[in-house]
């Protein structure tokens, strides 16, 4: 088995797992739905090839929250394109200023055409919604992005810290820094027999066929890695400050 992992960095990100109607929400990090849509994107794969769309969604898939960001709510209003009447006022939410490291874990010959398709993208790709593009390429600097070795929770906590690099100096008296995990647990829990323990969300992808648009359920689990802060200082140990006595100047017998 194989890893991709990917960095996803903009001005605006917005990941909806439950948007209904004129509220479109998003969560605090990127849903399997909205990252395996990119994969199948930048693969060329049609909105209604279940097919191909299937064998993406088998992936397992984890993302690591390096920057949480900001969440921003904006109003948008539109007009209907064939009778020009005003449409109902919507409500859109959104991440500013956020940095995930997503990674999806499958066969090794899959993650491959997976990678060179990130690199060479069929459609543009963005984060969430088409009016959010990347700031970054999606690839890892340094070759980073295609590991043979180890599974999807040890390449999440070993990759070095994505966030910007203000981000990271603002951290700087913490030589580590703890950062938020999601991983899907497998189908069947942690072994033969044991329930899946973890919260559930609506966002593993069945079909993207704009007429019969289907999700269904996954199980994540919520957890916490450590990594280095590249721009870390240790904190040197302060001088002794002298005892003070505010009535020392007085002559008091």
């Amino acid at each position: 088995m194989s890893v991709l992992a990917l960095q996803l960095a903009g001005p605006l990100q917005s990941w909806g797992a439950s948007s209904r109607f004129a509220r479109r929400t998003t969560e605090s990090a990127p849903t399997k739905s909205g990252v395996i849509g990119m994969l199948a994107s930048a693969s060329g794969v049609e909105r209604g090839d279940d097919a191909r769309l299937a064998e993406l969604a088998a992936l397992r898939f984890g993302v690591r929250v390096d920057q949480p960001g900001t969440r921003l709510r904006d109003y948008q209003s539109a007009q209907h394109f064939d009778t020009d009447e005003s449409m109902p006022l919507s409500e859109r939410f959104y991440l500013a200023d956020a940095v995930f490291v997503a990674a999806v874990e499958g066969s090794a010959p899959l993650i491959a055409r997976l990678a060179e398709a990130v690199r060479a993208p069929a459609f543009l790709p963005y984060l969430g919604r088409r009016s959010c593009p990347p700031a970054r390429p999606l690839d890892l600097p340094d070759g980073l992005s295609v590991h043979d070795e180890g599974d999807l929770d040890t390449v999440l906590a070993r990759l070095p810290w994505q966030a910007s690099d203000w981000y990271q100096r603002r951290q700087r008296q913490q030589p580590a820094v703890d950062l938020a995990v999601l991983t899907e647990i497998p189908q069947g829990g942690d072994g033969p027999g044991t329930p899946a323990r973890g919260d559930t969300l609506r966002d593993q992808p069945l079909s993207f066929d704009p007429r019969h648009r289907r999700h269904g359920l996954r199980t994540v689990h919520a957890g916490t890695v450590t990594v280095p802060n590249p721009h870390g200082r240790p904190r040197t140990a302060s001088a002794a400050v002298p005892a003070h006595d505010p009535t020392g100047h007085l002559d008091i017998a």
